[in-house]
């Protein structure tokens, strides 16, 4: 009988071992004063410290090896807001191959540099107006590359999968995997890891109140496009969820909360101040879910899976600044 997953447990332990010495282990934090706030046990999978600040290296990587060494020779292509466009860039690096990276022109400089000093070719459109699939497609199309999307890709899904996988093996029994939700590839590829090692663990998925496209299209049944998002979680300005990743997260994904840009930003100053880490806002949606009590009922022990850390320092500081009124959840709690 054919499996009706496009990606499977097994899929993503194959990916780990392909991964086994190139890609981080990334470590798991705890903090007495985020299971005060949170009311249980929270364990941080921190990909922020993954090669390339972020857990796409994982899929990237993982479907870049794969290819010939006549492809790999002719190059790859990507689209991507920043940390795939990272992480397409030093897999062709590490892999002896060449990347060109379609990118929006609004991408953070931190991203844009990061990406050109891997090596990479960039290519800019503007997001709001062009269609960065079709771009990169002709791209790939013209110069004879290998596009690799950002989640629409079983191996890349497999690769991300592995930073769940890592998660399990370490802290053993988890009730609730809370994860952030972009394109949907490292959701589909956690929870793909999640059921298939405890079948009944919760997955939940965190996206921006402006970009709740998967939220609309799991209560649709079907796929729903949105306006492009203008949220500060810019690696979660998608408008459409993957069908790939979509046909995976309506079986397997629980739920679907939403935040605010504010309880982002007060995600981003409780890891700084109280983790000790640097956190993206895409990155630190799950966070904000916890701490905003998104969830409808908290499980006693509960995994977060921090997607990355690539964010200027000015635009780190603009955003964790308190505003009139705020203080820390750290300075009011104390640890």
């Amino acid at each position: 009988m054919t499996n009706p997953f496009p990606v499977t447990l097994d899929d993503v332990h194959d990916a780990a071992v392909r991964l086994k010495g190139v890609a981080h282990r990334t470590p798991v934090l705890r903090s007495r004063t985020l299971d005060a706030l949170v009311g249980a046990q929270v364990f941080v999978k921190c990909e922020n410290f993954q090669r390339i600040g972020a857990f796409k290296f994982r899929g990237a990587y993982n479907a870049a090896s794969r290819l010939s060494p006549e492809q790999l020779a002719r190059g790859i292509a990507a689209y991507s807001s920043g940390n795939h466009a990272q992480a397409v860039a030093l897999a062709a690096r590490e892999l002896g191959s060449t990347a060109v990276i379609v990118m929006p022109e609004d991408t953070p400089r931190s991203k844009v540099e990061a990406t050109a000093g891997y090596g990479a070719e960039i290519l800019t459109y503007d997001r709001y107006t062009g269609d960065r699939v079709a771009i990169g497609e002709a791209l790939a199309a013209e110069r004879g590359l290998a596009l690799i999307p950002p989640y629409e890709h079983p191996h890349v899904i497999a690769g991300q999968g592995t930073a769940a996988l890592e998660l399990l093996e370490e802290v053993g029994e988890l009730d609730a995997l809370v994860v952030p939700v972009g394109g949907g590839g490292l959701i589909a590829g956690s929870a793909t890891a999640a059921k298939g090692l405890r079948p009944g663990i919760r997955v939940i998925g965190v996206e921006p109140e402006a970009g709740d496209d998967t939220k609309r299209s799991l209560a649709a049944g079907e796929r729903v496009s949105i306006p492009v998002p203008r949220t500060i979680a810019d690696g979660q300005a998608a408008d459409i969820p993957g069908e790939l990743t979509f046909s995976i997260n309506k079986r397997l994904v629980d739920e679907i909360v939403l935040v605010s840009d504010d309880e982002i930003r007060a995600a981003m100053r409780l890891a700084f101040e109280r983790l000790k880490v640097v956190i993206e806002p895409s990155g630190a949606t799950p966070l904000a879910a916890l701490l905003a009590g998104r969830l409808d009922r908290v499980p006693p022990r509960i995994g977060v899976i921090v997607s990355g850390g690539n964010i200027d320092v000015e635009r780190f500081a603009e955003l964790c600044a308190p505003r009139d009124g705020q203080e820390s959840a750290g300075r009011r709690s104390g640890e």
